[in-house]
C-alpha cells in the first residue's frame, strides 16, 4: 500500500453519518432507576458510514473524493468540518436531518447508543460529481441505506474503473459489473432472497446473480469467503492478532483498503487479502472508537480569511465579505458588520492597508494603523476573519476569497462599484445595506477636531 500512485483519486460515493462518542466514568447507579450514572469527561466526534471509509482511505495516503449528501444543519456542518482537512468533498443535498449516532461509553464499554436524524439523499444532478467519477482511479460505493447509492448507478453508468460496492440491508441492490462486492453475512442474507446457506454458497451465488467480478462475504474474526467469477472459492483468513474486539467500522475499513488496492493495480484476491488484514488491525486498535479526528470549527482558533472561505464552502455555507478602511471604528461600522454577518454563515472583512488608505483619503489618514484596526475588527463576534489588501480596490482580494455575497454600505447605492467586474465574473451577489444616519469616520474626526 506504499507503491507510487499514478492513477486518479479514489472516489467514495455513499451516505455519511455523524458518530459521536461520549466518554466518561461510572461508579454508581441512578437513584430513580437501575442504570449507571456516567460522569462525562470527553466527547469525540468522527465521520461514520461513507465518511469513515473515505477518511481511512485518505489516511492510507490516497487522494480521495467523497460524494455524499450532508444536511445544512449543525450536525451536517460539524461533519464537513471533520472531513474538510483530509479529503475533497462533493456535497449533495439531504432531505431531513443529518443522521447522528451517539454512543455513551464508560471505561471503554458502550452502555447505550442514541440514534437521531431522518436524512435521506435528495437527487440532484451534479456536474462536480460526474467530473469526479470521470477522473477516478477506482470507486467505492459505501451504502448505508440513505439514498446516495441509488444515485451511484447513474454516475457509474459509463465508468471504466474498478468499482467496489459495500452493500447495506436497507440500501440499493449493487449494480451489475462491479469488480468486487463486500457484504457482511447479514447483508448477504438480504441479497440472497431465496435463502441463505452460509457465506461460501452466498459468495458463489451472488457472483452469478449480481454479475459481479467477485464477492467477498465477510465473516468477522474468521475473515472472508471470496468467490471470483470463473474461479474457485477461497477462504481469506485474518492475521492472528490480540486485543480489542470492537468491530464497529471494520467493514468500512475492509472495503476502503480493498478499493485502494485495486486502484493501485492489485488483483482481486490480493486486494481482499489486504482488506481483511487492514480490517483486523483496525479492530485490534479499537475499531472506529480508535479513530481520532481533529475537529475543524471556525471558532476553534483564529483562522486566516482563506481558511474561513475554504471551510465555509466545504460545508456548503454562504460566505459574506465586505471591505473598507474601518478607521476609527464606530457604531455605524458595527451595525453594518452585524447585518452583513446575518446574511450568511461566515463574514470576512477586507481592510485597506495604511498605504492604500493614504492614497484614497490623503496623507493625514488613517488615524489608526492597520494592526490596531485589524485587532479591533477581529474582536467583534460577527467577524470571522480579516484580510488586509494593499491595492486601491478589493478586486483581487474578492477573486481570492470568491464570496457568495459582497456587502457595501448605503452610501454606494446607485454607483458602479470598482469591483463590479470581478463580482460578476465569480457570480457573487452584491447587497447594499443602509448606513446609520450621521455615523461616519469623517464626521467623527471633524467633531474631535
Amino acid at each position: 500500500m506504499t507503491a507510487p500512485r499514478t492513477t486518479g483519486p479514489l472516489v467514495v460515493i455513499g451516505d455519511t453519518l455523524l458518530d459521536v462518542d461520549v466518554e466518561g466514568d461510572t461508579d454508581r447507579l441512578c437513584p430513580d432507576a437501575p442504570v449507571p450514572v456516567v460522569d462525562v469527561s470527553a466527547e469525540q466526534a468522527r465521520p461514520g458510514g461513507a465518511g469513515l471509509a473515505a477518511l481511512l482511505a485518505a489516511r492510507d495516503g490516497a487522494d480521495v473524493v467523497l460524494i455524499t449528501a450532508i444536511g445544512d444543519d449543525p450536525d451536517g456542518r460539524r461533519l464537513c468540518g471533520l472531513l474538510s482537512e483530509e479529503l475533497d468533498l462533493v456535497r449533495l443535498p439531504l432531505r431531513g436531518g443529518t443522521v447522528r449516532k451517539t454512543r455513551v461509553r464508560a471505561r471503554g464499554q458502550t452502555l447505550v447508543r442514541l440514534d437521531s436524524g431522518d436524512g435521506t439523499a435528495r437527487y440532484a444532478p451534479s456536474e462536480e460529481a460526474a467530473r469526479a467519477v470521470e477522473q477516478a482511479g477506482a470507486v467505492l460505493v459505501s451504502d448505508y441505506g440513505r439514498g446516495v447509492a441509488r444515485m451511484a448507478r447513474e454516475l457509474l453508468r459509463d465508468a471504466d474503473v474498478p468499482v467496489v460496492w459495500d452493500p447495506h440491508p436497507k440500501g440499493a441492490q449493487p449494480m451489475p459489473g462491479c469488480a468486487l462486492l463486500t457484504p457482511s453475512e447479514a447483508e448477504a442474507r438480504t441479497l440472497c432472497r431465496s435463502g441463505y446457506h452460509g457465506p461460501d454458497q452466498a459468495a458463489r451465488r451472488l457472483v452469478r446473480e449480481l454479475r459481479a467480478g467477485a464477492v467477498a462475504v465477510t465473516t468477522g474474526e474468521h475473515g472472508a469467503a471470496l468467490a471470483i467469477q470463473g474461479g474457485p472459492l477461497t477462504q481469506i483468513p485474518p492475521p492472528v492478532l490480540a486485543g480489542n474486539r470492537d468491530a464497529c467500522g471494520a467493514g468500512d475499513r475492509l472495503a476502503s483498503a480493498a478499493a485502494n488496492a485495486l486502484r493501485d493495480g492489485s488483483g482481486i484476491q490480493e486486494a481482499v487479502i489486504i482488506g481483511v488484514g487492514e480490517a483486523s488491525r483496525f479492530v485490534e486498535r479499537g475499531g472506529s472508537a480508535g479513530v481520532k479526528v481533529h475537529e475543524q470549527r471556525l471558532g476553534d482558533r483564529p483562522r486566516t480569511a482563506l481558511e474561513v472561505a475554504r471551510l465555509t464552502r466545504a460545508y456548503g455555507g454562504r460566505l459574506i465579505a465586505t471591505g473598507g478602511c474601518f478607521d476609527l471604528l464606530h457604531a455605524g461600522h458595527v451595525s453594518l458588520l452585524r447585518r452583513a454577518r446575518a446574511l450568511g454563515d461566515a463574514l470576512v472583512v477586507c481592510v485597506n492597508s495604511d498605504a492604500s488608505v493614504r492614497r484614497l483619503k490623503g496623507p493625514s489618514r488613517p488615524i489608526v494603523d492597520v494592526r490596531d484596526r485589524v485587532e479591533v475588527l477581529r474582536a467583534l463576534g460577527c467577524v470571522d476573519a480579516v484580510l488586509v489588501f494593499d491595492e486601491d480596490t478589493p478586486a483581487r482580494t474578492i477573486e481570492l476569497l470568491r464570496p457568495d455575497v459582497w456587502v457595501k454600505g448605503g452610501d454606494y447605492e446607485g454607483e458602479e462599484l470598482p469591483e463590479s467586474e470581478v463580482l460578476a465574473a465569480i457570480g457573487a451577489e452584491t447587497v447594499v445595506l443602509s448606513t446609520l444616519p450621521g455615523r461616519s469616520t469623517t464626521n467623527l474626526i471633524r467633531e474631535i477636531q
